[in-house]
């Protein structure tokens, strides 16, 4: 039997002995991607899109859309959204910008992809933790996600069907279950 010391003995009691899981907003950019070569596919083939150079670009965590016309835009946005719900990404992840117009009157328009669990999201999250009431269930903030931790792999896994629930701003996933 190998001997312990003091620090592996309260390092286990504290850390790893405690079941935890993360909650954390990702995109998988692949599928965007696809959405965005989908859509840019279909607009090219479509007859309301003929002669409208309807058009995404798809640039590091930004897509640009651009069109002829404001409402062609807005019906590109639209294709864009149907490609991105087909693709199971979620569209709490586009953050749509104003439309601006371009050169020779034709429409433009950023869209930001959002990732990651801002700090006011955190907040919210570990508010609600402790508004569940479930009384050996703690959270904390950790860079760009958050840590759930209980005693009980039950009381993990209502949190999990909590916010599963929730209406949250961002898409939440929940990674490294550990028991």
């Amino acid at each position: 039997m190998a001997a312990t010391t003091h620090f592996q003995w309260a390092w286990s009691i504290y850390d790893l002995d405690m079941p935890s899981f993360d909650i954390v907003s990702e995109i998988d950019l692949q599928e965007v991607r696809n959405a965005v070569d989908q859509a840019n596919r279909e607009a090219t083939t479509r007859f309301d899109f003929k002669g409208t150079n309807a058009t995404i670009t798809f640039a590091e965590k930004e897509l640009t859309l651009s069109a002829s016309t404001e409402d062609r835009l807005r019906a590109l946005y639209q294709l864009l959204e149907e490609k991105m719900v087909k693709r199971s990404v979620s569209l709490k992840t586009l953050d749509p910008g104003k439309i601006e117009e371009a050169s020779q009157g034709a429409a433009r328009q950023k869209v930001a992809l959002k990732a990651g669990i801002s700090q006011e999201v955190g907040k919210q999250i570990n508010k609600m933790v402790k508004e569940m009431g479930v009384k050996n269930l703690s959270s904390s903030i950790q860079g760009d996600q958050v840590r759930v931790t209980g005693k009980q792999r039950d009381d993990l896994q209502q949190a999990i069907a909590f916010f599963k629930e929730a209406d949250m701003s961002v898409p939440l996933q929940f990674t490294n279950f550990r028991d």
